[in-house]
């Protein structure tokens, strides 16, 4: 994924649209959440073995939450100066020194 060129089609999208003035990083982050909500609304009443159903989850509408979610993210980071792949990389290193393997005898 080449997360400069989304940021800079997302911010062309915005300027055609005089959008960047509601694009704040505290509106972007609610906004954010409430996709991340719509996200949850597929699974809320499923079992697990439901939630990894085909047939019990349409894909394409959470295959289009995700990518909303993407979207909101990518921009939050782009308004705060947040590298995505370096933050995710240090937090998997994070993770790894505060989670180590367990040995299974």
């Amino acid at each position: 994924m080449d997360l400069e060129n989304i940021q800079q089609r997302l911010r062309e999208f915005a300027r055609e649209r005089d959008w960047e003035q509601f694009h704040s990083p505290k509106n972007l982050s609610m906004a954010l959440s409430v996709e991340v909500a719509e996200l949850v609304e597929h699974f809320q009443w499923l079992t697990e073995p439901q939630s990894s159903s085909a047939q019990a989850v349409d894909r394409e509408e959470v295959a289009t939450e995700i990518a909303d979610i993407q979207i909101f993210l990518i921009m939050l980071a782009d308004k705060l100066g947040v590298d995505i792949e370096q933050a995710v990389h240090a937090k998997i290193e994070a993770n790894a020194i505060k989670y180590p393997p367990t040995v299974v005898s």
